[in-house]
């Protein structure tokens, strides 16, 4: 079903370049203020290919710069493809935020593009239309994969894990830690016949897009003008660098979004009561700072995954635990439909129109309900990779902003060329 390829990598020859001064946040996590930051770290930073340094100048670019910057960082070999195709295995070693270090193994390739109706790759969310005019630009004019998709599979007994492991010992590995804190260790992947195993046992699942969906659409689209344009069929067009990973192995970590409730007043008296009429119970705590709102919902929130369940702060000192008994339906879904739209009344395109702000902390969203950023925080608990697999298999996405895989991936450990092979 899934058809990835090994392909030759576009790298930075760290032998002219240290990887830690060059290598950057994905584009869409970096703040319009932190932009300068990477853009002056390193003349060859990576964030220059795919974000201009004012986000003001975004709209007007077409990004021929940055095709004639690309140019000129491959003849000087800043920049230098690999000589054979490979697959590219990537170790991620991180903190949790409950204290635990993790790792995170995968691999990048060069994947199939499929239609969603194929039900080969499949969607968890929808996307926007701005995002994807401003990156069919920039792979217009480079004819690159600047950024990576990053892609779930579906491997319980973790099979390929031992074949991971083992490439990871070759000395030729690289080894960076990011600003995040997380050290990112990548190697090629080229023995015949361990390629072909990972092809074979990729080809008998489908993935679900964990992050890129932007990223994805936009290379359909590309792929599509393409064609029209007579490109053939299984052009480098067709393929996209994507990053693969075991959705059920232990360092894949789905950390929940929470919500930020910012355009409405806080409902006041009885505005709660259609909770409770709907046979919701709640629990107020004391809660005498912000700091302690992580370990709060550890040990009150956290436990109540097979029900639905939230945990409402209004920066008052009282943290309320809301629960009640599960059904089929998905927490995150119940929580759109029966808190933000009847106790807040937003609806989804309220919603989608910043009506709700989504922090991917507990501890960031505890700080800017108490700093006046939103007037209540939900709190709520992570989805399983089930639920993920489970709601893409039926054809269905999850409403916005539902799922965080961490850690992210960084811009600059490897680029896909669009030249032929």
């Amino acid at each position: 079903m899934t058809d990835v390829q090994p392909f030759r990598a576009l790298r930075y020859d760290t032998s002219r370049v240290a990887l830690a001064d060059v290598i950057a946040p994905v584009y869409d996590v970096v703040a319009a203020e932190d932009r300068a930051t990477y853009w002056d770290r390193h003349p060859n930073n990576a964030l220059r290919l795919v974000l201009t340094r004012d986000a003001a100048d975004e709209s007007a670019t077409d990004y021929s710069d940055v095709a004639a910057t690309l140019a000129t960082w491959r003849e000087e070999g800043v920049l230098v493809r690999d000589g054979e195709p490979a697959y590219y295995v990537l170790r991620q070693r991180f903190t949790a935020p409950d204290g635990r270090t993790l790792e995170r193994l995968g691999f990048f390739g060069a994947l199939q593009l499929e239609d969603y109706a194929a039900r080969i790759v499949r969607p968890h969310e929808r996307t926007l239309a701005g995002p994807k005019a401003d990156r069919l630009k920039i792979l217009r004019a480079t004819r690159m994969n600047l950024s990576s998709v990053f892609m779930l599979y579906e491997d319980r007994d973790d099979k390929l894990q031992p074949i991971f492991e083992s490439a990871l010992r070759d000395p030729a590995a690289l080894t960076v830690r990011d600003d995040g804190g997380v050290e990112q260790t990548i190697v090629p992947l080229r023995d015949p016949a361990t390629v072909a195993q990972v092809s074979s046992f990729m080809a008998e699942r489908s993935v679900v897009i964990a992050d890129g969906h932007h990223r994805y659409e936009t290379a359909l689209a590309y792929r599509d003008e393409q064609r029209a344009a007579g490109v053939a069929v299984d052009a480098p067009s067709s393929r996209l660098l994507t990053y693969f990973a075991n959705a059920y192995a232990p360092g894949s970590l789905l950390l929940p979004i929470h919500r930020l409730v910012v355009a409405p007043p806080s409902p006041e008296g009885d505005a709660w009561h259609v909770l409770s009429d709907a046979g919701w119970a709640s629990k107020e705590l004391q809660v005498d700072d912000q700091a302690s709102i992580p370990e709060a919902l550890k040990t009150h929130l956290a436990p109540l995954t097979d029900c639905y369940a939230f945990a409402a702060d209004d920066a008052s000192g009282k943290l309320v635990i809301w629960s009640r008994p599960a059904e089929a339906e998905l927490s995150v879904r119940v929580i759109h439909d029966e808190v933000l739209a009847r106790v807040f009344g937003l609806d989804a395109e309220a919603v989608r129109s910043g009506a709700v702000a989504f922090p991917k902390s507990a501890a960031q969203t505890a700080k800017d309900v108490r700093e006046g950023r939103g007037r209540v925080a939900l709190y709520l608990n992570p989805l399983s990779p089930d639920d993920v697999f489970r709601v893409t298999e039926a054809g269905e996405t999850l409403p916005q902003k539902s799922t965080f895989f961490h850690p992210k991936l960084p811009t600059g450990l490897l680029f896909r060329s669009l030249e032929a092979e």
